[in-house]
Protein backbone atom coordinates (compact mmCIF):
# COMPACT_ATOMS: atom_id res chain seq x y z
CA UNK A 1 0.00 0.00 0.00
CA UNK A 2 1.46 3.35 -0.97
CA UNK A 3 1.66 6.48 1.15
CA UNK A 4 -0.80 8.12 -1.26
CA UNK A 5 -3.28 5.30 -0.60
CA UNK A 6 -2.93 5.78 3.15
CA UNK A 7 -3.39 9.54 2.76
CA UNK A 8 -6.54 8.95 0.71
CA UNK A 9 -7.87 6.54 3.32
CA UNK A 10 -7.20 9.02 6.11
CA UNK A 11 -8.85 11.78 4.08
CA UNK A 12 -11.96 9.66 3.72
CA UNK A 13 -11.86 8.87 7.44
CA UNK A 14 -11.65 12.57 8.30
CA UNK A 15 -14.51 13.41 5.98
CA UNK A 16 -16.71 10.66 7.44
CA UNK A 17 -15.81 11.69 10.97
CA UNK A 18 -16.68 15.31 10.24
CA UNK A 19 -19.98 14.35 8.65
CA UNK A 20 -20.82 12.08 11.59
CA UNK A 21 -20.08 14.93 13.98
CA UNK A 22 -22.39 17.22 12.00
CA UNK A 23 -19.54 19.38 10.71
CA UNK A 24 -18.53 20.31 7.22
CA UNK A 25 -15.50 18.29 6.02
CA UNK A 26 -13.74 21.55 5.09
CA UNK A 27 -13.66 22.74 8.73
CA UNK A 28 -11.09 20.19 9.83
CA UNK A 29 -8.32 21.45 12.10
CA UNK A 30 -5.74 19.24 10.38
CA UNK A 31 -3.04 21.35 8.74
CA UNK A 32 -2.78 21.03 4.97
CA UNK A 33 0.27 19.01 4.04
CA UNK A 34 0.87 17.91 7.63
CA UNK A 35 2.96 14.86 8.30
CA UNK A 36 1.40 11.44 8.67
CA UNK A 37 1.91 11.21 12.43
CA UNK A 38 0.09 14.48 13.12
CA UNK A 39 -2.81 13.51 10.84
CA UNK A 40 -3.11 10.14 12.56
CA UNK A 41 -2.91 11.70 16.03
CA UNK A 42 -5.57 14.27 15.16
CA UNK A 43 -7.85 11.53 13.84
CA UNK A 44 -7.35 9.49 16.99
CA UNK A 45 -8.07 12.53 19.13
CA UNK A 46 -11.31 13.15 17.23
CA UNK A 47 -12.44 9.55 17.73
CA UNK A 48 -11.55 9.79 21.41
CA UNK A 49 -13.48 13.06 21.75
CA UNK A 50 -16.55 11.48 20.15
CA UNK A 51 -16.32 8.60 22.62
CA UNK A 52 -16.04 11.00 25.57
CA UNK A 53 -18.96 13.14 24.36
CA UNK A 54 -21.08 10.05 23.88
CA UNK A 55 -20.25 8.82 27.36
CA UNK A 56 -21.10 12.21 28.88
CA UNK A 57 -24.50 12.26 27.13
CA UNK A 58 -25.18 8.72 28.27
CA UNK A 59 -24.34 9.55 31.89
CA UNK A 60 -26.48 12.69 31.76
CA UNK A 61 -29.43 10.63 30.55
CA UNK A 62 -28.85 7.97 33.22
CA UNK A 63 -28.97 10.48 36.06
CA UNK A 64 -32.18 11.97 34.69
CA UNK A 65 -30.98 15.27 33.25
CA UNK A 66 -34.08 16.90 31.72
CA UNK A 67 -32.01 18.32 28.83
CA UNK A 68 -30.83 14.85 27.73
CA UNK A 69 -33.18 12.84 25.55
CA UNK A 70 -32.88 9.25 24.43
CA UNK A 71 -32.66 10.07 20.71
CA UNK A 72 -29.59 12.28 21.15
CA UNK A 73 -27.94 9.68 23.35
CA UNK A 74 -28.54 6.87 20.85
CA UNK A 75 -27.36 8.94 17.87
CA UNK A 76 -24.25 9.96 19.79
CA UNK A 77 -23.51 6.34 20.71
CA UNK A 78 -23.89 5.24 17.09
CA UNK A 79 -21.62 8.02 15.82
CA UNK A 80 -18.97 7.11 18.39
CA UNK A 81 -19.26 3.43 17.51
CA UNK A 82 -19.00 4.09 13.77
CA UNK A 83 -15.96 6.35 14.16
CA UNK A 84 -14.28 3.77 16.40
CA UNK A 85 -14.98 0.94 13.96
CA UNK A 86 -13.62 3.04 11.11
CA UNK A 87 -10.46 3.78 13.08
CA UNK A 88 -10.02 0.06 13.80
CA UNK A 89 -10.24 -0.64 10.07
CA UNK A 90 -7.62 2.05 9.38
CA UNK A 91 -5.39 0.45 11.99
CA UNK A 92 -5.86 -2.95 10.35
CA UNK A 93 -4.91 -1.49 6.96
CA UNK A 94 -1.83 0.16 8.45
CA UNK A 95 -0.71 -3.08 10.09
CA UNK A 96 -1.27 -4.93 6.83
CA UNK A 97 0.75 -2.33 4.91
CA UNK A 98 3.54 -2.50 7.50
CA UNK A 99 3.67 -6.30 7.25
CA UNK A 100 3.75 -6.09 3.47
CA UNK A 101 6.66 -3.65 3.55
CA UNK A 102 8.54 -5.78 6.09
CA UNK A 103 8.12 -8.88 3.89
CA UNK A 104 9.57 -7.16 0.83
CA UNK A 105 12.91 -8.45 -0.31
CA UNK A 106 15.58 -5.83 -0.64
Amino acid sequence: MSVQGIDNLLGELKAMSALAAGQSPQTENIPEGGDFASVLKTSLDQVNQMQLDSQAKQQAFEVGDPNANLQDVMVSLQKASLSFQTMVQVRNKLVSAYQEVMNMQV
